[in-house]
């Protein structure tokens, strides 16, 4: 779906616009929890819909005209939900329902580790848990790459998905209808799985060799002298700030609210915090809703 409506205005338009999101993704990456999460931020959650009573179940709790916010799981429970759930998306669409679709995701270990805690049968039933799993993700493939936001859960626990699921979709009181998530990772524990933009930023010297700045982390004040004492971070920095100030507009037009940003060095404890720290600051001096998290500082 396309917002047409002027920057200045368009935060008013969006919270004037009825409201559902779409829950989906992989079985045992957090949707039971996700839903929970969202009835406690205001939403009216329905579990295991079909997708073609999308528009029905919409209609039926006045979403038009009472401005609620509804959310519906939809998931491989309803068979293969990609071609009816576009259809219905649409539908709303034309309605002038402003439709959002979130896709949990994690990886395949992990799943698999999740189902046999739970002793819980897959859906899909195929046999082994990891045929299922892979039946799963080729059917729900689509719907993945369509999302508006992915969350990968691999690596995080309770608390931590509820974190991330209140910055994302609380009520958003910036002027600015895009919200951006920076998160600062290291390299040696793999790529963020969710991230739209990733930058790398192992170029810069590592503090990690600094004996006394070994033990420490982006956040405090010697490392963050340390890093940005080299011209090149500044420049990093001013060059991220730059290619941002042209891409959150046309993202924004193209109807994109969430934004993921990765930055990542060697272990995640140093020059990656420090930029991730920076950037999240600039963005919320441009008015634009930005969460900061550090995935590996504790590793």
């Amino acid at each position: 779906m396309k917002m047409t409506e002027p920057a200045a205005s368009a935060d008013t338009s969006l919270q004037m616009r009825p409201h559902v999101l779409v829950v989906t993704g992989m079985s045992g990456a957090g949707r039971s929890t996700a839903a929970k999460v969202l009835e406690d931020l205001g939403y009216n959650v329905i579990d295991n819909l079909p997708p073609e009573m999308l528009s029905q179940v919409a209609a039926h709790h006045e979403v038009p005209e009472r401005r609620r916010r509804l959310a519906v799981v939809i998931d491989s429970r309803a068979g293969d939900p990609m071609e009816t759930l576009t259809e219905a998306i649409n539908e709303l669409d034309r309605q002038g329902v402003q439709t959002r679709v979130l896709f949990l995701d994690a990886d395949d270990a992990h799943i698999v580790n999740r189902y046999e805690e739970s002793r819980r049968p897959h859906p899909m039933r195929l046999g082994s848990v990891t045929d299922s799993i892979a039946a799963e993700r080729e059917m729900l493939e689509g719907l993945r790459e369509s999302a508006d936001v992915m969350i990968d859960t691999t690596d995080l626990n309770v608390h931590q998905l509820r974190a991330r699921l209140t910055d994302l979709f609380a009520e958003v009181t910036g002027q600015r209808p895009m919200r951006v998530s920076v998160t600062s990772f290291g390299y040696k524990h793999g790529v963020p799985r969710d991230a739209d933009l990733i930058f790398d930023v192992r170029f810069l010297p590592n503090p990690h060799w600094v004996r006394e700045l070994r033990p420490l982390i982006g956040t405090d004040q010697p490392v963050k002298e340390y890093v940005l004492g080299f011209a090149d971070a500044g420049e990093f920095l001013t060059k991220i700030e730059g290619l941002l100030s042209f891409l959150i507009p046309r993202y924004e037009e193209e109807g994109k609210s969430y934004l993921t940003i990765g930055i990542g060095c060697t272990g995640g404890h140093h020059r990656s915090v420090v930029l991730a720290e920076e950037l999240g600051q600039w963005l919320e001096q441009q008015q634009i809703d930005a969460n900061v998290r550090h995935r590996d500082t504790e590793r």
